[in-house]
């Protein structure tokens, strides 16, 4: 709810402080009396498009305040958290206008863009009228009030969760597309590399025992030399031998020695067994000197293809087995992939059929509300003098999104049997302002947190038709605030607070000047109202019947 406007300098306004209250509020006064510069000060510190220069003749700068209060709930709590801007129960936005045309926002004392303005003043002020942009006829929120009005918010949430979904799905079928794609292109590489490992089958340490192995037999002439010299001088004509004649020369000495001869037999008996080992050694080795010449090509082929592999893999010698079993792993996944890309699809048209199902619910709902809304504005429009006017709430396929598969667009035919079109195309100007009261009146349900704002909706009627206004207008203003600017007794007649805008000359000055008034101000107000200049008595007892309603 607006609480109070603080104008500063703004055109001929040079110092004015209006506090509103709930209910229906309304503003009256001679045509150019300042009204719509009223209305244009409010639009400036919400954001709104308006005139370049808002400054007041021979001010520095202009400026205006709003006081908004804010229920528990309100969406301008999140609207302010969104922008990083404290959210308090209270609102209080500034905006200032210099005279060489800079413009400076705050939100609770904190600096903000003109955005964020606009953004907030989507959720705190809607404006009616003939001027109307931002309300009833844009048709991009039709869809959204028509929700409202049929009470279909579990309907639409559940096609939000449900395009949620889909698109949750779709974007997984679509990584999985990719992998697997991805995956594919490698396919004839993965499958060559794990046979071309499987086929050379290397060994954990082979690669290092070829290279020994290799170089022994590249050695093994020289090496085979001398070592079939050693295995000589260790054998039965070499030192083995003599150590075994030895030791039988001392075993069979005079049985006098035998005891100081123990030590040195039992000394050869150990050399003996050493020999012996020497010897075994020896042979094993000349064993493995002895091999085809083949074997040497063969030993280096198998280390040379080792070593290309692993170079090709980038990785040691040691770690083509590993390798390998990456690599069989990348195609086990490439067969995972296919049955996870059939799962993915299965998913996809599952969350598909599920939003189908949501969305169709939500058109079924939409079109059971959109008759009753039909049949509500067919008994708004005959007391506000558009009997022959048809309104119609027109429901169109659209494509598959978040809200449902729906286009709804609020249509009206001026006469029976006549084409309609969208209400902010068909409709003059005084059957429009009239067409978005019947509509606001049929739209509003409870409590909204908005200020709604008529400018002038009564134009061009009189009588009954806007005594009907009036009653409608304070219907509406029931549900919250209502701020009405009107030239009509009928409808100030029935506000709950009623505010004068006039303008005077003063030392050649031109200023603007607005005041609440009371009973016996209203009374004459609206006597002026009915009159003109020159209040009568007749006039005055016309104001104190339309005042006792």
């Amino acid at each position: 709810m607006l609480r109070a406007l603080e104008i500063r300098d703004m055109l001929i306004m040079e110092r004015l402080d209006l506090e509103f209250e709930p209910g229906l509020n309304a503003l009256t006064g001679e045509t150019g009396a300042g009204k719509s510069i009223l209305l244009d000060a409010l639009g400036f510190v919400l954001g709104w498009r308006g005139p370049a220069d808002l400054v007041r003749e021979g001010a520095e700068r202009g400026e205006v305040s709003a006081v908004f209060d804010l229920c528990d709930g309100h969406p301008a709590r999140a609207a302010l958290e969104e922008a990083g801007l404290p959210a308090q129960d209270e609102l209080v936005l500034r905006r200032i206008n210099t005279a060489d045309g800079r413009k400076t926002a705050y939100a609770n004392d904190r600096r903000c863009s003109g955005e964020t303005l606009r953004r907030l003043s989507d959720v705190l002020v809607e404006l009616h009228g003939q001027r109307d942009d931002r309300g009833l006829l844009d048709s991009r929120g039709h869809r959204r009030l028509l929700d409202a009005f049929g009470g279909l918010e579990g309907e639409a949430a559940a096609a939000r969760e449900a395009w949620r979904a889909l698109r949750e799905a779709r974007a997984a079928l679509e990584a999985a597309r990719s992998a697997l794609e991805a995956a594919r292109a490698d396919e004839e590489y993965l499958r060559h590399a794990v046979e071309e490992l499987d086929r050379l089958d290397p060994l954990p340490g082979e690669e290092a025992e070829l290279d020994r192995r290799r170089r022994v037999m590249r050695e093994a002439e020289k090496l085979r030399g001398d070592i079939e010299k050693a295995a000589a001088a260790l054998g039965s004509e070499g030192a083995r031998g003599s150590a075994s004649d030895a030791l039988k020369w001392l075993e069979g000495a005079s049985e006098d020695l035998r005891e100081r001869l123990a030590e040195p037999v039992a000394a050869l008996g150990r050399a003996l067994v050493e020999l012996d080992e020497a010897e075994t050694g020896t042979a094993a080795a000349l064993d493995e000197l002895r091999f085809a010449p083949s074997e040497l090509e063969q030993a280096e082929e198998r280390l040379f293809a080792i070593r290309a592999l692993a170079r090709k893999h980038g990785v040691a010698a040691e770690g083509l087995g590993e390798a390998a079993e990456s690599l069989r792993g990348r195609l086990a996944s490439l067969e995972r992939g296919e049955d996870g890309l059939r799962g993915c699809e299965s998913a996809a048209s599952r969350a598909e059929a599920d939003h189908d199902a949501a969305a169709a619910a939500l058109t079924k709902a939409r079109r059971k509300a959109a008759k009753r809304l039909d049949r509500a504005m067919a008994e708004e429009l005959p007391p506000l003098k558009l009997e022959r006017a048809v309104f119609e709430t027109l429901i169109a396929p659209s494509d598959p999104g978040p809200e449902g598969r729906d286009d709804v667009i609020f249509t009206i035919a001026a006469n029976p049997g006549a084409k309609g079109g969208p209400i902010g195309t068909v409709a003059s100007g005084g059957e429009l302002s009239r067409l978005l009261l019947a509509l606001k009146v049929c739209l509003t349900g409870g409590e909204t947190g908005m200020t709604m704002i008529f400018d002038e909706i009564d134009r061009g009627v009189g009588g009954a038709t806007a005594d009907a206004v009036g009653r409608r207008l304070e219907a509406v203003a029931r549900a919250g605030q209502v701020l009405a600017v009107t030239h009509s007794p009928q409808v100030a007649a029935r506000a709950a607070h009623h505010w004068r805008v006039e303008k005077s000359v003063s030392e050649g000055r031109t200023l603007s000047t607005a005041a609440r008034l009371g009973d016996a101000d209203r009374e004459l107000e609206i006597a002026r109202m009915l009159s003109g200049d020159r209040i009568t008595d007749e006039a005055r007892a016309a104001a104190r019947a339309l005042l006792a309603g």
